[in-house]
Order: C-alpha cells, then sequence, then structure tokens
C-alpha cells in the first residue's frame, strides 16, 4: 500500500519539468494538456476513464459536494459514493492535532510544537499516528495539515501550522504528508493560499506580488505536492482580487501547470462563490455541501455554462486519487484498530521534543525534589488543544499538578494557587432579588425559563461574568441582559463549532463564554432567558471582579513565597475564526507573575500559548518553557523537561516581538488587518526573522532559539559546491556534562549576481543532534539550489543566486557562530 500511495505519477513528473511564459499574476500559460481542450485530465486510467463513462450526470455531480452522513461518526464532512459502481463514500475529519470526530482519539501536540523539534523524521511519525487512527476511526480525508505561514502573531490559527520559515514548514509538512498517506489516509494540504490571518478571512482580497508569493507562502504547498499529497484546500479570501477557490492562476496555472498536482481541489467550509467561474478555474469539490456544486451545477450543464467535460475533469481527479489508494471497486484494505498506547507514545515523544526553554537563570531549572508551588490555572487542569477544529477528544488528560507531585516523589512537598479563576464563582445569593440557584438551573425539552430581578453590587468593580451551558447551538445559548445589554451575543456564522480549548469548555464539558463590565455601586437589572430545545439543557452563570481577583492573588503569593521552587502556568487560549488582539497574555495574568515573582525569584514560567507572546515580565523570572498546547501527554512530558528527564530539545519556529509595536505588521493596517477589505503584503519577502534582519529590530527571542541544559561548541566550518547548491560541514561538540540537544541551523547570506530584493539572510538547512557528554559530531548540511534561488517576475521562474555567497551556522538566527563563503556557481 505505501508503495502505491508514494508512487509518482508520469504526469506530476512531466508536470515539474515544464517551464513556459506565465501571467502577471504569477500563473502559467496552460501548455498543450488534455484539460486545457476540456477534457478529463491526461494520464487518468483507463479504469478510472471507464468508471467516468458509466456515471450518469447526477452521479458525476454527487462526488463534487458535500452531504449529510447517514452515519454519525461526527467528522467535519461526507461525500455519499456511488454504490453501483464501487465508488465509495468518503468521510472528512479535521486533523491538525489528531483525528477530530465524537469518538476518543489521540489528542497529538500543537503542530506548532512539533515543528519546534526540527525534525522531519518525527513528523513523519506524526503524521502516521493520524493517519492509522483516521483509518481506524471511519476516516477516508484528512483535512489537514494546514502550512500557511506565520505572519502575524495575532493570527488565531498559528498553532495549527509549523513556522515562519518557507523551508522549515516544506520539510515538515512533506515528512507529514507520507506519513499520514503511508497508513492510506488521503491527506489535503491547507489553505491555499495566502490565508494567515482569521481576522475577515472569509472577504479580505489580499495583495500580494509575484515574488513575495512563490518565496514565501507557497513553497511548503508545492513540497506538499511533491510529497504526493492527494488534495489541496481552497483559502476563504481572495488573492489580487479574486477569491483563492476560484483563482485560475492559483488553481491551475500554478497548482496545476507548474507543480503538476493530479488529486483533487475542495473548498474550505463555504468557501465557494460561484459555480462555472470556480469550475473552470479548475476547483474540483463544494463543501460542505452542494450550494454551487449541486443543483446550480447541473443546470450550468443542462444549458451548456459549463460543458460536461469540466465535470468529467473534476470527477476524475477525484477518483484517481481514491484508484491510487486502492479505495475503487470495493477493494480498500481492512481498517486497522486503533493503538492508543502507540499514539500516546508519540504524543509523549513529541511534546518533550518540541519543549523550547527560552529562558533559565541561576540554574532555575531542571528542578531538584523538594519545595514547589504550582500556581496558574493550567498548572491544575488539564490543557490539551486549542479550539476549534482542532480540538480532539482525547483518551485521557493529566493536570501538570499530578504529574509534578508523581515526579517529586513522596519525599516532596508540592503545593498549588489557582492564581487566576478562569470557569468563576457562584453568583452570591444575598446580590440576588429574587434568589435563584445560579448554580445549576436546568430547562427541560421544549420549555423556556426566564429570570427578571435585580444585581446589587457593593462597591464599583469590574465584573465578569461566565456563563456555562450545555447547549450544542448557537441559537439555544442563554441570553443575559445587565442593564439592558446583552453579555453573549451569537456572532454570525461561527455558532459553537468554535469550542474546545481551555476557556471555552469547563472542566465537566459545558461550554463556557465570557464578558466583562464595569458596574457601579448600586442595584442593576439582571435579565436571563434560556430555551431548553429539542433535549433539555443546563447552564450555570458565575462570575469574578477584581475583588475575587485580588484574593485569588494574595493566595498564590503566600504559597509562591513558602516554596522553594515556582512553577507557574500561563496560558492563552487560540480558536479558529478569532484573532488574537495581542500578543500579551490574556486576563490579569501579568499581574499574577510579577506579584508572584516579587516574593519567589526561583520562578518558571511555562507558557500553554498558541503564539508569540510579549513578556515585560521576564527580567524577573528564573526560567520560561514555553509548550504551546502540548496534547493529552503534555502534564507528563512538561514534568520531564522542568525535572530534566529530558533535554529540552525545542527550538522557536517563530521570532517572538518585545511588544505590540515592533513587528512586520505592526502600526500598518494596510499590512494586517487590512483596509476596506484590502490587504497589502508590503513587507515582500522581508517574513518573520527576515523582516528583523532587514529593519534592524532585535525581537524578544530570535527564530531558531531554545536553551539547553549543556553547552555546545561549533567549529571546523568549510563550505564547498556540490550538488548545484553548497554543501557546508562542521562539528559540534557537547561541551557541558549532560547529555542534550542541539540543532545547528545554517544560513545564507545574499547573491552579487542577482538584480533582484534578497533578504539578508535565509535558513539553508539544520540538523537536529543528540549529543552525550563530550561528544561531537562532523556534520554536513546541503543547501539546495532552490534555496539559493529568488523569484523572477521578469521570466516568471527561479533565478539561481551565483556568485560568491556568505555561510553562517549558529544557534538561532541572531545567535552565529560559525562564518565562511561559498561559491555558488550557474
Amino acid at each position: 500500500m505505501t508503495d502505491t500511495v508514494s508512487r509518482r505519477s508520469t504526469l506530476r513528473l512531466l508536470g515539474a519539468a515544464i517551464a513556459v511564459a506565465t501571467a502577471a499574476t504569477g500563473g502559467l500559460t496552460p501548455p498543450s494538456r488534455a484539460w486545457a481542450q476540456d477534457k478529463p485530465d491526461a494520464g487518468v486510467a483507463p479504469r478510472v476513464e471507464a468508471l467516468i463513462a458509466k456515471l450518469t450526470l447526477d452521479e458525476k455531480i454527487s462526488l463534487l459536494h458535500g452531504a449529510t452522513d447517514p452515519a454519525t461518526l461526527g467528522q467535519a464532512g461526507y461525500v455519499p459514493g456511488v454504490k453501483r459502481l464501487g465508488i465509495p463514500p468518503l468521510r472528512l475529519a479535521d486533523g491538525p492535532a489528531g483525528v477530530r470526530v465524537t469518538k476518543h482519539a489521540t489528542a497529538l501536540p500543537a503542530p506548532v510544537l512539533l515543528a519546534s523539534a526540527f525534525d522531519p523524521a518525527l513528523a513523519r511519525r506524526y503524521g502516521q499516528v493520524i493517519g492509522r487512527e483516521g483509518r481506524a476511526l471511519g476516516q477516508d480525508v484528512l483535512l489537514s495539515p494546514m502550512v500557511n505561514l506565520i505572519r502575524t502573531p495575532y493570527a488565531g490559527r498559528n498553532f495549527e501550522t509549523f513556522s515562519e520559515d518557507p523551508l522549515l514548514s516544506s520539510d515538515l509538512v512533506a515528512a507529514e504528508i507520507e506519513g499520514i498517506q503511508g497508513e492510506g489516509l488521503i491527506a489535503t494540504v491547507k489553505h491555499y493560499a495566502m490565508n494567515n490571518q482569521e481576522k475577515d478571512r472569509t472577504t479580505v482580497d489580499v495583495r500580494i506580488d509575484e515574488q513575495t508569493m512563490h518565496e514565501t507562502e507557497l513553497r511548503a504547498f508545492e513540497a506538499a505536492v511533491r510529497a504526493g499529497a492527494g488534495a489541496v484546500m481552497g483559502a476563504y479570501n481572495k488573492v489580487n482580487g479574486t477569491y483563492a477557490c476560484e483563482s485560475k492562476p492559483l488553481l491551475t496555472d500554478i497548482l496545476r501547470t507548474r507543480w503538476g498536482f493530479d488529486g483533487w481541489v475542495m473548498t474550505d467550509w463555504h468557501a465557494a462563490h460561484s459555480t462555472v467561474n470556480a469550475l473552470t478555474a479548475g476547483l474540483d469539490m463544494e463543501m460542505p455541501d452542494g450550494a454551487y456544486f449541486g443543483a446550480a451545477l447541473k443546470t450550468a450543464a443542462q444549458d451548456r455554462s459549463v460543458l460536461e467535460q469540466h465535470i468529467d475533469r473534476a470527477v476524475g481527479r477525484v477518483l484517481t486519487v481514491l484508484d491510487r489508494f486502492g479505495l475503487l471497486g470495493g477493494k480498500a484494505s481492512p481498517r486497522p484498530a486503533r493503538d492508543a498506547e502507540a499514539g500516546a507514545a508519540v504524543a509523549l515523544e513529541v511534546a518533550k521534543a518540541g519543549a523550547t526553554l527560552l529562558r533559565n537563570e541561576q540554574g532555575t531549572l531542571p528542578l531538584t525534589a523538594g519545595n514547589i508551588a504550582v500556581i496558574g490555572p493550567t498548572g491544575t487542569l488539564p490543557f490539551v488543544s486549542g479550539g476549534g477544529s482542532a480540538h480532539v477528544v482525547p483518551d485521557h488528560a493529566d493536570s501538570p499538578l499530578d504529574a509534578i507531585r508523581v515526579r517529586a516523589g513522596r519525599g516532596a512537598k508540592v503545593t498549588s494557587a489557582l492564581g487566576e479563576d478562569l470557569y468563576g464563582k457562584p453568583l452570591p445569593a444575598s446580590a440576588l432579588s429574587p434568589d435563584f440557584t445560579s448554580e445549576g438551573q436546568g430547562v427541560g425539552t421544549g420549555k423556556t425559563w426566564t429570570y427578571d430581578g435585580k444585581l446589587t453590587v457593593a462597591e464599583a468593580d469590574e465584573w465578569t461574568f461566565v456563563i456555562h451551558y450545555s447547549a450544542a447551538s448557537a441559537a439555544l445559548r442563554p441570553k443575559v441582559l445587565v442593564d439592558g445589554k446583552e453579555l453573549f451575543p451569537v456572532k454570525p456564522g461561527y455558532g459553537e463549532w468554535f469550542s474546545g480549548g481551555l476557556i471555552y469548555t469547563a472542566p465537566d464539558g459545558l461550554n463556557v463564554r465570557r464578558a466583562t463590565v464595569r458596574l457601579t455601586k448600586g442595584t442593576h437589572t439582571l435579565k436571563i432567558t434560556a430555551k431548553g430545545g429539542d433535549t433539555g439543557q443546563l447552564f450555570r452563570l458565575r462570575h469574578t471582579t477584581g475583588a475575587t481577583r485580588a484574593k485569588d492573588v494574595a493566595a498564590a503569593v503566600r504559597v509562591a513565597r513558602a516554596a522553594r521552587h515556582v512553577v507557574l502556568f500561563a496560558y492563552e487560549d487560540a480558536t479558529e475564526g478569532q484573532d488574537r488582539t495581542s500578543i500579551a497574555l490574556p486576563g490579569h495574568q501579568e499581574e499574577l507573575i510579577e506579584a508572584v515573582t516579587a516574593v519567589n525569584p526561583r520562578t518558571t514560567v511555562v507558557l500553554n500559548t498558541s503564539s508569540a507572546t510579549s513578556m515585560p515580565w521576564l527580567a524577573r523570572t528564573g526560567a520560561v518553557l514555553q509548550m504551546y498546547y502540548p496534547g493529552q501527554e503534555g502534564a507528563a512530558a512538561t514534568a520531564a523537561v522542568l525535572f530534566g528527564d529530558c533535554d529540552p530539545g525545542g527550538r522557536l519556529t517563530q521570532s517572538f516581538p518585545v511588544d505590540d509595536d515592533r513587528h512586520p505588521v505592526a502600526g500598518d493596517a494596510a499590512r494586517y488587518p487590512g483596509v476596506d477589505g484590502r490587504e497589502e503584503y508590503s513587507e515582500g519577502i522581508h517574513l518573520g526573522y527576515r523582516w528583523y534582519d532587514a529593519e534592524g529590530v532585535p525581537p524578544l527571542f530570535p527564530f531558531g532559539h531554545g536553551l539547553s541544559y549543556t553547552s555546545f561548541s561549533y567549529e571546523d566550518l568549510s563550505v564547498r559546491t556540490a550538488g548545484g547548491g553548497l554543501d557546508v560541514a562542521f562539528t559540534v561538540r557537547n561541551t557541558g556534562r549532560r547529555a542534550g540537544v542541539a540543532v545547528p541551523q545554517v544560513y545564507v547570506g545574499k547573491s552579487p549576481d542577482l538584480r533582484l530584493d534578497q533578504v539578508v539572510r535565509v535558513l539553508g538547512g539544520y540538523r537536529r543532534l543528540s549529543l552525550r557528554a563530550g561528544e561531537q559530531r562532523h556534520v554536513t548540511v546541503h543547501i539546495a539550489a532552490r534555496t539559493l534561488s529568488s523569484w523572477d517576475p521578469t521570466v516568471h521562474d527561479w533565478a539561481l543566486g551565483t556568485g560568491p555567497r556568505t555561510v553562517w551556522v549558529g544557534a538561532s538566527s541572531r545567535d552565529l557562530r560559525l562564518r565562511g563563503r561559498g561559491d555558488v556557481r550557474g
């Protein structure tokens, strides 16, 4: 099965070699291929062509859009098959960090944590876990991996993707796809393309020049195609004035002609906007329904707005992939059983490998057994994953507090304090008139429950109202009005689907929403309306105030003062559908960290955050450990790193800015989030660390940064021309007293021969090394010709940057230990 899945078709090899003139948008003028004459794609197997000939028009159309699944597996999408011809139905599941269905699955660490390991081999094993589980859980298509680059630190889905660097993202997505598809599950690389933010994602028009597009965002998508990805998901946004899901330059000129992609292209959910334009531009499938590719497509075929050959072409692409995976004719291989134990082992390994130590002063870490205080909500509760399509129902999940207690042993004293209350405290009965049981109101099926009363506030304060409720439908979310203002309005289009994570779900599984208002001293009106719907529901109304927060902080300070070591867990919960508004920690966590570190400088802050975080409190801490969203084994992995059972092997795959005013899209609304619906990628090719280098702006932590519990030296650099690129050889030595992980990175500078915009330096390669104390390793890292090339928009192709090129080797994009020079020859 693996050989079949990984085999490249003749079409892909020919397509990759095609070099023709392109339009100014960066696409290619189609060469003479079969589909250019409105026929099924060249290279379609005779058995697929024969199958298409037997399909009725209705059957063909049914394969090109989503429908309602008669089963209840809880996946994202469903495409009915054609039973009489042996075409099976397809179930499509979300899966950036595990298979998202209603059943339990291995909740893997977030992809950004996987990427922090700088280890394609580990990414392949990560993909194998998802591939096996997807098949075992009744799925056929995985809606993952996501490879959109981290362009802005605010993007709500940064934790679902890999990196700000195109090379690293390319290596990882190729390896993960090989792992997924090697198990027989079809991978869908997404979101093609320039879907780098959630704010206004369904309408924003990304304006990007040809060179920037090819040198940044598109590189990882190309790598996914080279790895044999079966499907590509089109993005919501527009690109240069046209929706991505109906962009001929993206879907035909680049994806199929230049790269030779022979799989199918589907929309993101509800991302279709037309029938004829989308189909002829290269879109094959609409999800999750058939608003444009259902009855409207049949009408278009009947009135000849589209030729049936266009439909055959799309159907042929879908069937070709199914054929490649052995799914046609009732010959699919038996579905495997889940191997939860193996999945958990990989989840633990990834979380440890990606753990990134950002700061470690005065030997704060590793911890020694003794008096340890654990503070923060994500210290006492499991924080497994982000929300939205990344949320997985884990097999199990422990809290870091429990894991630290187990690891510290019986002789240690481990105490805890909440620090910040995420789920609120019951409304005091004395403040309500009339009183009601705010801790648990049950509303029966078809019933409506109302409360119309008064809330008396003793002192003016900031109140955060927290509602917990069981309804799955946004329409049934209880309405709460304070002084006539609705606190939890439903956002159109998103409903309750964007949930999960930490702050959106209570420990007992109820949905959670929060709203903060300033209440004056005195009496306020409080009105609540809750509906039971078809199944009834339960809800609770809770609160926190400035006064309750002060008490929680005071309790944390007392615990911290009495401890030898403090491990303070900070969180930031991200979810699809919304961007962050700041890179600062949300809520009042900065105040908590400042209060705790003021009484105990041996404080380690563990960050369960989605992306880059500002740290005005950094200098007061002893250590900072970035764990992102660590999956179901995150507690055990965190404890292992804290106590030094393993070296923190992660390195940052994104630059951390100092604050909201110093990063690539800061202060320019046209760059982010866009002005009048238009977003300019005016930073050009200078994305991420490349912008910091070009502008001379120091980041808080640079790309590639990560500390070890040991130390390493770099020496013996040599650079020589090889294989159309450069071979960079050097020696890494562990100069410390314990085993550790080094991730040497090779960067390459500009070419004097290119008259194109170039970055100061770009990642050319890397290597992950595990070295014993005193061990040394001589390694060679190859810098490929593609990395040494720039996209030339005048000829619409890659131009090799010949001549002398400066090469650096170091521990991050700013910690460069060795410098040499190599000669690139054309």
